[in-house]
């Protein structure tokens, strides 16, 4: 009989971790876990101590520091692996899960699918040929190296990027390799993962090209398992049920869904929402029982894009998430620098970026071609960013696949501020008050259209006192709003007090606050 070995990559919720390995292991089945190398280690020493008397849990023996989009997804992926197959000799699949998968059949019916059918579940359709990439890069995903993240280094990404196309620095694929790509989820034979292990050991040179391709998780084992394994031994599906909006982002399944899951083709569904607790606790308790029919309906997608589709507000799938009134999420932190000199701000960001993990955006609501990841076509108008603006930020956090994100706003939109903090989301606000010069206020008044460059001095000069007064005044409406969390670092003040305000507004340490307040020129013009 079938005897699964799951792969879980997980970087949260160590509870849920706990969980998901106690109720994936009752029924006879195993697990390795990679626990990202970003997270604390209090919560890593957390799952361990919970799991260490379940001999059919282990660890990869070394963590990786993952990020979206890069090697290090894969190179986690293989660490667990290898330690799957070293430490569960019996295991005859091996199951990729995150820790947004639930189970929605039942061992019993799990293990038989498998037995049934000896085939590899992985969805692999041709690179170049197919139509599954939808937007953004294609070709230059493979042709050109990336050694920076998208998504948490957009300048340093872009400019290799852009010097590489402009030298005309591509590089070939293997001769003998077909890349393919599909869904990172799939359910591998163990005869297939040791021919791919075996594979690796004798072919650097392909982990070498793979290691600097962008998104190597929807291509690497994509192209490995038809590189290596007959087409007739390989069904092109995964058999983890997952769904995506209008937009381009995996749909999140909650209590209501219960029904319609289990009805689906699949043993296993993504993303289960972390607040779906009812829904957790009834699919936790499903993969342990016996004698379970499962009527197939299938009617998943279709039902998703009717309701999606006519916009309603429905029970089943709830509002669209930018009509709600707590779109971004309560275990999400969203943090706020507020500041008229957009060069200021954008210093500071990219201090944050360069001394902590938490991801970076600037004036997404103001400026027209700030760097934004691949939203699904939302990111490309300025008018449709602020016009969903919480839909834009839960996409942004779904993104980046992070709890935690920093943005810009000028202080114009106080209303997108208290919009923002209004949410169940924790919300913090940092203000930076800055000196204002007459230079600079000429500037911004020839930037924002109230003088030319051939305005006479005189005529500019009598502005003044009404641009300063109205900047002052921006200041005063976010001070009156009564902001929780609002915090104010100043030009006048001594380094010591601003690296104590960075350090509250961030929740990081004093030594990470004095790094991130390094530069000396942060308020220069």
């Amino acid at each position: 009989m079938a005897k699964i070995a799951y792969i879980l990559l997980c970087h949260k919720d160590p509870d849920a971790i706990i969980a998901q390995a106690e109720q994936l292991t009752a029924a006879g089945d195993c697990m390795a876990i990679h626990f990202d190398a970003r997270a604390s280690s209090e919560a890593y020493d957390q799952i361990r101590a919970a799991l260490s008397g379940n001999p059919n849990v282990t660890f990869a023996p070394k963590r990786v520091r993952c990020g979206w989009g890069e090697w290090s997804l894969v190179q986690a992926t293989l660490n667990a692996l290898q330690a799957a197959v070293d430490t569960f000799p019996r295991a005859t699949h091996f199951y990729m899960l995150s820790g947004d998968c639930m189970a929605i059949k039942t061992a019993e019916y799990t293990h038989r699918f498998l037995d049934d059918r000896d085939k590899d579940f992985i969805e692999s359709h041709d690179f170049f040929e197919s139509n599954w990439i939808k937007t953004g890069m294609k070709d230059d995903r493979l042709i050109y190296r990336h050694f920076f993240n998208e998504r948490t280094q957009p300048k340093l990404f872009y400019t290799a990027y852009e010097v590489q196309k402009r030298f005309g620095l591509t590089r070939a694929i293997p001769e003998d390799v077909q890349v393919m790509i599909g869904s990172q989820w799939w359910c591998l034979r163990r005869r297939t993962v040791e021919m791919i292990l075996d594979f690796l050991r004798q072919r650097r040179d392909v982990i070498r090209f793979f290691s600097t391709t962008w998104i190597p998780d929807e291509t690497f084992f994509q192209t490995l398992v038809r590189h290596l394994i007959p087409k007739d031994e390989i069904e092109n599906r995964t058999l983890t049920f997952l769904m995506f909006s209008d937009y381009g982002m995996p749909v999140t399944f909650y209590n209501d869904h219960y029904d319609m899951l289990l009805g689906q083709d699949y043993l296993f569904a993504r993303k289960i929402s972390a607040e779906a607790h009812e829904l957790k606790e009834r699919l936790g308790s499903l993969y342990a029982s016996e004698g379970v029919d499962f009527p197939g309906s299938n009617e998943g997608r279709n039902l998703y894009a009717f309701l999606a589709g006519r916009g309603r507000i429905g029970r089943r799938f709830g509002r669209r998430f930018w009509e709600a009134g707590s779109a971004i999420g309560s275990e999400r932190e969203l943090f706020i620098i507020v500041c008229k000199k957009w060069h200021v701000a954008k210093r500071l960001v990219d201090q944050i970026a360069s001394e902590t993990d938490i991801p970076c955006v600037e004036y997404l609501f103001n400026e027209e071609d700030t760097l934004l990841p691949d939203l699904g076509g939302i990111e490309t108008n300025l008018t449709k960013r602020t016009r969903h603006r919480r839909a834009v930020v839960r996409m942004l956090f779904d993104s980046f696949g992070s709890d935690q994100l920093v943005l810009c706003l000028d202080p114009a939109n106080l209303d997108a501020i208290q919009d923002f903090c209004s949410d169940q989301a924790r919300t913090h606000v940092l203000e930076i008050e800055c000196d204002y010069s007459d230079d600079y206020l000429i500037g911004h008044a020839r930037r924002v259209g109230l003088a030319g460059d051939s305005s006479p001095v005189e005529t500019v000069a009598h502005l003044l006192p009404t641009l300063r007064n109205d900047l002052n005044h921006e200041s005063e409406q976010i001070r009156a709003a009564g902001l929780e969390n609002h915090l104010r670092l100043r030009e006048t003040a001594q380094r010591a007090e601003n690296e104590a305000v960075v350090a509250k507004f961030l929740g990081v340490s004093e030594e990470k606050a004095q790094a991130v307040m390094r530069l000396d020129y942060l308020f220069l013009d």
